[in-house]
């Protein structure tokens, strides 16, 4: 116990003030929340519909949970390049090179060109050739969003002033009109979810791609952190964790109001494929035509700033892996690749991801818990490589399956939860035992 005269062995600038801790917070909630998250809790609303309860819990597991563990897990390791070089360094270079890829040209940017068109669409007149317009968009979009991360300056932040606060705007409104209006019987839920919703929402929440964004958000948020006076690690560490509790709540309410507007919408809209056409659906409902063409102004804004971060984000970080390619050709590589890529549609865009995301999922998962439990996985050291290969080895082949022979019969199915999509989990803790047994007979080895 500290005596009355004894000195504080805190000091005041160990702890962010209560403002500080908010802002943290609010700009590693924006820093997640981009178009493509306002997308997957509407759909998943509509096909769970009387099971959306469960699924939703299973999403915020995946969509939340995992993400603020996963800036934490960086925190403590200092980069994501350290977390993964405790398997390998050249494991670590190739993981963080895919990691940017799948948040960037490989979907989230396709995704936001596609997300913003699906929003434009009703407002489009029938007579319009889909396709046509679709190519129109996706060139304009990604034209003036290379142009902008050439030369962000005032636009991009006037845009991001403008897009933040009337998108939170738009959301209280639409989620609060299917609050308080008279809904539609619940619909019995359908496929996926009508079997494991809970399961199913989990593995849902992996297209929000957040766990994977996580691991390059959490250098920057402890640099942030570091940078308001807390520098003992320590302190960055418990910083870190009240932002993500931060960020991790904003998330959850948002995704939650909007799963709401789906589920409201449960019966009339049973066979909607993707959450864009569930939230065009909702505002117009509620405010017309001025609610159709609201929404898919804020879309558009939202996705293009969106679009200008990742194109700047992954061309900053092959640019310093590639010097050869200054960041302006990385840039451009990445704008043309995904202009093509969104004119596949946003359909064909999320089921592309699925077998994606099925195979990093799954490891980033194992570096995130190794990570959170550093302090004895690093005594045993041999856990690193044997639990992630055996999770990349399972995660890929059955994605691999997935993509190519959808149905295919593979030995993996064989392994327990594989029904559930989880078929890596027993493996992973069978790799476990089997490397402190590795690490351990290994030390006295080196002892003799």
């Amino acid at each position: 116990m500290r005596q009355p005269n004894q000195p504080d062995q805190t000091s005041s600038c160990e702890v962010l003030a209560p403002r500080q801790m908010v802002s943290v917070g609010v700009a590693l909630f924006s820093m997640f929340f981009g178009a493509g998250n306002l997308i997957l809790p509407p759909l998943l609303g509509v096909q769970a519909g009387q099971d959306a309860l469960p699924a939703l819990i299973g999403f915020f597991v995946a969509g939340v949970g995992l993400p603020v563990l996963g800036i934490v897990a960086v925190a403590l390791a200092g980069t994501v390049r350290d977390l993964a070089a405790r398997v390998h360094p050249v494991f670590s270079r190739a993981f963080v090179a895919v990691v940017y890829l799948a948040i960037g040209p490989c979907l989230a940017i396709p995704r936001t060109s596609s997300t913003a068109y699906e929003m434009l669409l009703p407002l489009l007149p029938a007579s319009v050739d889909p396709g046509l317009m679709r190519l129109a968009f996706s060139v304009a979009f990604f034209v003036l969003a290379y142009a902008l991360a050439m030369h962000p300056g005032r636009i991009t932040r006037l845009l991001g002033k403008i897009t933040g606060p009337l998108l939170i705007v738009l959301i209280i409104a639409v989620v609060g009109s299917a609050l308080f209006s008279e809904g539609e019987p619940l619909a019995p839920a359908s496929a996926p979810y009508d079997a494991n919703p809970a399961v199913q929402g989990f593995l849902t929440g992996y297209q929000t791609m957040d766990l994977l964004a996580s691991l390059t958000f959490g250098l920057v948020i402890a640099t942030s952190i570091r940078g308001m006076g807390v520098t003992e690690p320590a302190g960055v560490t418990r910083e870190v964790c009240r932002a993500g509790l931060i960020a991790g709540v904003l998330m959850m309410l948002i995704y939650g109001g909007l799963a709401v507007v789906g589920v409201r919408l449960s019966q009339s809209l049973a066979g909607a494929t993707n959450g864009a056409t569930v939230l065009t659906a909702s505002a117009t409902l509620h405010f017309g035509t001025v609610g159709t063409a609201v929404v898919a102004a804020i879309f558009l804004l939202a996705c293009l700033n969106v679009c200008i971060g990742l194109i700047g984000c992954c061309g900053t970080y092959f640019s310093q892996e590639v010097p050869r390619i200054p960041y302006r050709g990385w840039a451009l590589a990445f704008a043309l690749f995904s202009c093509i890529a969104s004119n596949a549609g946003l359909d064909a865009i999320l089921a592309f991801s699925v077998p994606l995301l099925s195979a990093l999922y799954p490891v980033a998962i194992v570096l995130v818990i190794m990570g959170m439990c550093h302090s004895v996985c690093d005594r045993l050291p041999q856990m690193w490589p044997w639990v992630v290969g055996v999770v990349a080895v399972v995660g890929v082949l059955g994605s691999v399956r997935d993509a190519v022979a959808p149905g295919a019969w593979l030995p993996i199915d064989a392994l327990p939860l594989a029904s559930w999509g989880l078929g890596w989990v027993v493996p992973a803790i069978a790799a476990a035992c089997i490397g402190a047994l590795h690490a351990k007979v290994s030390a006295r080895g080196a002892c003799r």
